[in-house]
């Protein structure tokens, strides 16, 4: 990696001035109801709220359709010092990111101006409609149903798996229109909460990120205009794996808040926990425990920004293939480093740690989803073997 390389992922004052923004948004409008959120698994209306009112809820919508226009690094950042204090608002710009990318990129200019406004004024939140009961990985296996109708489509299926289902406006869906053609035969569409035949499941009961509802989406005769497809037909699928090459890095920066948070606390609390007649701090094993968490951090973070340089540049400098390498990298990198150290805070707090009364069992429960969705941690080693830079 050249020194160049570095440059262009190295964070801009504008980057700091807005790290320092959103945390202390985060710290005093979204951390104080972060554990009721979670207690009561509840969707944190009080952060979309107060992301929306400062325009931070969808950070990444290009300028021309009434957004903020970020970089991917921005995004990072945003989705970053949200996760550090609660997981489950982070998923609001991070969905909405997921959710419309696709209209973004492959989308006509029409679809952009009708759903990616509402969109940026925080009228709406736009959720992505890939897995289904028999098609997790395997996502070209899916068995969702779009059939044309004159100047419609018609869709039958169910999708499970779906973050902010029942919350969101909008949903971008993937469903078969040529059974035949397997992966090329999947188109992008997107249907509206309020279409006919449209409904959702129960919530998940989830592990963690219990504050954001998880539902499966039934689609009964769901007729659409046929102007709401994204695309081309049979351009679905490659449409959504462009998309995960993109937001595998909001995971990544996901995970990398919530390691974040667990850090700061445990460092916060070995220095004020007593025994033996000194701060737990003081002894070698618990400073090379803090040691070992906090250089992993920091390598996810560079990992996890060189991801996102890459995303920015990927229609300039970088190649496609050098995306989905360092996406892949990111995300799985990022995820393992959250999970061992939300542990190890678990640990460092002793009993402490294990109850809900401190929030690192929270955040420990939380990390362990980002090894998992958006593509097993599994998936991604197969996805960077067959990307190798």
């Amino acid at each position: 990696m050249s020194s160049s390389d570095f440059d262009l992922y190295r964070l801009s004052e504008e980057h700091d001035l807005l790290r320092e923004s959103v945390r202390s948004l985060a710290e005093t409008k979204i951390a104080p109801h972060a554990a009721e959120v979670d207690e009561e698994s509840r969707f944190p209306q009080e952060a979309r709220d107060a992301l929306t009112a400062n325009d931070l809820h969808a950070v990444h919508v290009p300028e021309a359709y009434g957004g903020a226009g970020a970089d991917a690094i921005s995004t990072v950042i945003v989705i970053e010092e949200i996760a550090r204090v609660c997981a489950s608002s982070s998923l609001i710009p991070a969905v909405n990111k997921l959710g419309s990318l696709p209209v973004e990129l492959s989308g006509s200019e029409e679809l952009k101006r009708k759903y990616l406004g509402p969109l940026a004024k925080g009228d709406a939140m736009f959720s992505y409609c890939l897995s289904e009961p028999d098609a997790g990985s395997d996502a070209a296996g899916m068995k969702t149903r779009a059939v044309r109708d004159g100047d419609s489509w018609v869709l039958n299926g169910v999708k499970r798996w779906i973050t902010n289902a029942g919350i969101s406006e909008f949903y971008t869906v993937m469903a078969v229109t040529d059974p035949e053609k397997r992966s090329k035969g999947i188109s992008a569409f997107v249907v509206e909460k309020d279409d006919p035949g449209l409904s959702f499941g129960a919530p998940e009961k989830k592990l963690g990120i219990k504050g954001s509802p998880t539902r499966e989406v039934y689609f009964d005769n769901v007729r659409i205009p046929a102007d709401r497809m994204i695309g081309e037909e049979g351009t679905g699928f490659a449409t959504a794996m462009r998309t995960l090459d993109h937001t595998r890095v909001t995971i990544a920066a996901q995970a990398l808040g919530i390691a974040q948070g667990a850090l700061d606390y445990a460092r916060g609390y070995v220095q004020e926990r007593k025994q033996f007649g000194k701060p737990i701090g003081d002894f070698q094993g618990v400073q090379f425990m803090l040691a070992d968490m906090a250089m992993k951090l920091e390598a996810a973070r560079q990992l996890t920004y060189a991801a996102a340089a890459r995303s920015e540049r990927v229609s300039g400098g970088a190649t496609k293939e050098d995306l989905t390498f360092f996406g892949a990298a990111a995300k799985c990198y990022a995820s393992d480093v959250a999970m061992e150290i939300t542990t190890d805070a678990v640990q460092l707090l002793g009993g402490y740690g294990y109850t809900r009364d401190y929030p690192v069992e929270r955040m420990m429960r939380d990390a362990k989803i980002t090894q998992i969705y958006e593509g097993t941690n599994q998936v991604q080693r197969i996805v960077m073997a067959r990307n190798l830079p």
